[in-house]
């Protein structure tokens, strides 16, 4: 409770002082095709869940100061976020190219493996045993792979007020008790400080916002990416978890090179979007990104590995099909 508060009044102080640099650094957010607000919004929201992140972190140390292997796998998740923070802030004031992005992505996620946070071991949902990756390369590459995945799939999923913000609180809430639940009293801590983090900085967030996550969106996906690291079981939990974003990610992906068009490209075909141009009042949309996430991340938590894997397989058939309805039905 100490990590989790001190994370969120840090947070909560920081986004007033974070709003007024934004103006004064001109760091705003404009309208355009892809995102339609109302006039302009400062989006240096990646500043406030830093510091909200970090004074949850130095509790955490205090506190339960971490050991051996933990000690040197958490210290790498700390640096690996101050990198791509770093990064996007980059990105934020001059609007960098994606290679310049996926350049900090690599080498944040390149220094959270050097800290030995990489994924070697999984658990197969049909047998319930453990699966080992026998070549370090091949778990290198898949955990690059995880992490540059984790962090856009959020990245695209911040489209509307508070949508990022609170479904990322709601899977840093999940991490931290499934990881007490595994004993891992550590580790719990420093989900709960990234939720502390969101939730001090989400009511200057939500619809209508005042501030942008801005490449706060990067910071978040990072810390959601490595953090089911730490423990393979969450590996299934933030499949399940966030898997609306990262299933609505690849269909935008295919549909994109599909049509001929990058598939970096920003547009209004996210499911989001979708529904927001239907008509659907933004904060149904994301009271209803919330309700799916605590659905799937309680049975993700307590189902077994079978029923995850079947549960994903339907919501990706039922996430599959409405996105391609909207794209039909709207040509």
């Amino acid at each position: 409770m100490l990590v989790f508060t001190a994370a969120l009044l840090a947070s909560l102080a920081a986004t007033p002082l974070t709003r007024r640099l934004s103006w004064r650094w001109g760091v705003v957010a404009v309208p355009d095709e892809r995102r339609r607000h109302a006039g302009h919004i400062p989006k240096l929201g990646a500043v406030s869940l830093l510091a909200g992140i970090m004074a949850g972190v130095i509790v955490s140390y205090w506190l339960l100061p971490p050991t051996g292997d933990d000690a040197l796998r958490l210290r790498g998740v700390v640096l690996g976020t101050v990198v791509i923070f770093g990064g996007g802030l980059v990105d934020d004031r001059w609007n960098m190219p994606p290679w310049f992005n996926f350049g900090v992505q690599f080498l944040a996620a390149a220094v959270a493996m050097a800290h030995i946070v990489f994924i070697e071991v999984f658990t197969d949902p049909l047998t319930g045993q453990e699966v080992w990756l026998a070549q370090r390369w091949l778990a290198l590459l898949f955990t690059l792979f995880w992490i540059a995945g984790m962090i856009n799939a959020v990245n695209f999923l911040d489209g509307l007020d508070g949508l990022a913000a609170g479904v990322g609180t709601i899977a840093a809430l999940l991490f931290a008790w499934h990881s007490y639940r595994l004993g891992q009293t550590t580790v719990a801590a420093f989900p709960l400080a990234l939720a502390g983090a969101l939730l001090g900085f989400l009511p200057f967030n939500f619809a209508p916002a005042r501030i942008f996550l801005g490449s706060g969106a990067y910071v978040l996906g990072y810390q959601l990416a490595t953090l089911s690291i730490l423990s393979p079981a969450k590996i299934a939990t933030a499949l399940l978890v966030l898997a609306v974003p990262i299933l609505d990610v690849a269909w935008q992906i295919v549909d994109r090179l599909r049509r001929g068009q990058s598939p970096f490209h920003g547009d209004r075909g996210h499911l989001h979007f979708r529904l927001s141009d239907k008509g659907l009042p933004t904060r149904w949309i994301v009271l209803g990104y919330y309700l799916m996430t605590v659905a799937f991340g309680l049975v993700a938590i307590f189902a077994s590995g079978l029923m995850k894997l079947l549960l994903l397989l339907v919501l990706g058939t039922a996430v599959f099909a409405l996105l391609g309805w909207f794209t039909f039905h709207n040509r």
